[in-house]
């Protein structure tokens, strides 16, 4: 329905596949692992059949595709971005620095490798998830490489909805149009909502659970450079597709008020160190090398 629509970018919130594990928020370790091993059965795997129908759905609508999802990679999880372009092939497969908080107890880390940005049809295109956009250091090297359209995938904002406000819409929807402001570029910012049978499985009926997690928190939001809201809401806790229409070269008057690593950066001040090399658990040295 997107492609017929007229859409050539379509995305996704963080963990989109197989869902956010709220679980990780809700209770004692013992209680969670009721839910992990099916938790990392139906994580999704680079190269595998699943990707490949991804691939096909790309092909067949020639769209762009950004999924979020829970990327398994042998006996680990790490929250990743994947993405796909209208051949179907994955232009950009990066994994999330650093989880937060009780994430890190379900998924590992990316690395530097993953702050990149790459050039579609459409423009060039850059990813993150969640908290990462609070990182200025992250946000400014997807800056300095002339991201033009960012996507900046959430999970469902309503988690302890009355206990934690920096968890809620306002300061997040704040952070994805704050992006778009800072980096002069248009961000897409889908992000996922409770529904009532995933309280209800979770919850099992106790309603101190789901104080914690009610029904809703589906506020996605696409933002322009100057930081202007593009697209029309749709109730919180209902699902739907939102559409916009950007134009690139709108990007050329928010920079030229302030181009952050270009003629707005203080380069005799402050510099960004970025290691990009991909890290590994292993490495290998062959016998030459000493």
């Amino acid at each position: 329905m997107t492609a017929q629509n007229g859409a050539n970018l379509v995305a996704f919130s963080e963990t989109w596949l197989p869902g956010y594990p709220n679980h990780i928020w809700m209770g004692p370790v013992a209680w969670q692992m009721q839910f992990v091993g099916r938790y990392f059965d139906n994580s999704i795997e680079a190269g595998s059949e699943q990707e490949a129908r991804l691939a096909k759905a790309c092909r067949d609508n020639n769209i762009q595709l950004s999924i979020g999802c829970s990327e398994r990679d042998g006996g680990s999880l790490y929250i990743a971005q994947w993405h796909f372009d209208e051949t179907g092939e994955v232009v950009n497969r990066r994994r999330k620095l650093k989880p937060p908080h009780v994430e890190r107890t379900a998924y590992g880390e990316g690395d530097g490798s993953d702050l990149n940005v790459v050039q579609t049809k459409i423009g060039r295109v850059g990813l993150q998830t969640y908290w990462e956009h609070l990182q200025p250091l992250s946000n400014y090297a997807m800056y300095a490489q002339n991201e033009q359209i960012h996507v900046a995938a959430w999970p469902d904002l309503h988690l302890y909805k009355h206990m934690a406000y920096a968890l809620g819409p306002e300061v997040n929807n704040g952070a994805s149009m704050l992006y778009a402001v800072e980096g002069s570029c248009f961000v897409v910012a889908p992000c996922s909502l409770v529904t009532k049978e995933l309280q209800d499985m979770l919850c099992d009926g106790n309603k101190d659970m789901e104080a914690m997690l009610p029904v809703g928190g589906g506020h996605t939001r696409i933002f322009g450079p100057d930081g202007s809201e593009l697209a029309e809401h749709i109730p919180h806790d209902q699902e739907g597709i939102m559409y916009a229409d950007i134009d690139l070269h709108m990007i050329g008057y928010a920079k030229a008020a302030a181009d952050p690593s270009g003629h707005y950066a203080k380069r005799d001040s402050t510099r960004l160190l970025i290691n990009r090399k991909k890290q590994s658990a292993v490495v290998n040295f062959d016998d030459a090398s000493g």
